[in-house]
């Protein structure tokens, strides 16, 4: 195709690309039907984890749990069963170590059947500054927040694209996307994250695996017990955000397709400014925001939350 032609067909699919998203803000999109599917959630014995295990459940899907937490999962089973979920399966795993991640997704496709839904939920923090913070506890944020993500796509992907069909799910954060002083191994492996989920679903759409699709989670602090402690500046405009309602948000994502969910609305302007704004500008707002201090209070997650 020569030049011409092929900017034409760029300016033309741009205006309907956009005249088509217009047209979603005012006609939702259709959601998928994913009763039967065979749904993994990784650190699914807690938070937000367990939220989106009764989310899922009640959509007629096969739930297969991961947790190092043996307890934590059970809970999550019974709620996911109470919850409709008419086959629950869980196994201890540390998506830390990748070994263990190959051997339990062998178990579970042997036990279970082909993963057609991959959750990567699990997540730590160690809330320490980055000179402060002993090595492991850096190696260990990188090996469970990211490191986990590349091979639980190597166990779970080559089926999906065989069948091109499945949908992968990255729980990133909105430090994935702007740095927060105190959170420098959490905001590198979630900024990994993202990277790593796009680019996949790139991959995946330049050898015409469409059927497989990607959803990038990047939410703001969750009332999951995780961030206990760390304050917002204007709540107003940067909320604690319920952990219910982000559970609800990333299923309705999932189910209609959504490739990003920034949660709340404003983290989408920030992200953007951050992008077009003067560096100077860019940290002078970053103080306004509070983003400063978020961490000088942080307690995190007590062992009872566990």
């Amino acid at each position: 195709m020569n030049f011409f032609l092929e900017t034409i067909q760029v300016i033309l699919l741009s205006i309907w690309y956009n005249v088509e998203s217009f047209i979603h803000l005012l006609v939702p999109k259709k959601k998928k039907n994913i009763a039967g599917e065979v749904v993994l959630i990784t650190g699914a014995g807690s938070g937000i984890g367990r939220l989106m295990a009764q989310e899922f459940a009640a959509l007629d899907t096969v739930l297969v749990l991961w947790d190092i937490n043996q307890e934590g999962m059970k809970e999550t089973a019974r709620l996911a069963k109470n919850a409709g979920a008419k086959r629950v399966h869980h196994f201890l795993c540390d998506c830390s170590d990748k070994t263990e991640v190959y051997r339990v997704a062998d178990q579970v496709k042997r036990e279970v059947g082909d993963v057609t839904i991959l959750v990567n939920n699990a997540g730590i923090v160690t809330g320490k500054k980055f000179i402060d913070a002993p090595d492991s506890l850096i190696e260990k944020t990188v090996e469970v927040n990211i490191m986990a993500h590349f091979w639980t796509y190597k166990a779970f992907l080559p089926a999906m694209i065989a069948n091109n069909h499945g949908h992968l799910v990255s729980i990133a954060s909105s430090a994935g996307l702007v740095g927060v002083n105190g959170l420098a191994d959490y905001c590198a492996s979630k900024f990994a994250a993202v990277g790593f989920a796009e680019s996949v679903g790139l991959e995946l759409l330049a050898t015409g695996k469409d059927g497989v699709k990607t959803t990038i989670v990047c939410p703001y602090f969750i009332n999951t017990g995780m961030f206990d402690g760390c304050q917002t500046k204007w709540p107003s405009l940067l909320p604690i955000l319920n952990a219910d309602y982000v559970a609800k948000k990333i299923i309705h994502a999932v189910l209609t397709d959504q490739v990003f969910l920034l949660l709340p609305k404003s983290i989408y302007f920030i992200a953007a400014l951050k992008n077009i704004l003067p560096m100077k500008q860019g940290i002078l707002l970053g103080q306004y925001m509070g983003a400063f201090n978020l961490m000088d209070d942080f307690r995190g997650r007590s062992r009872k939350q566990e």
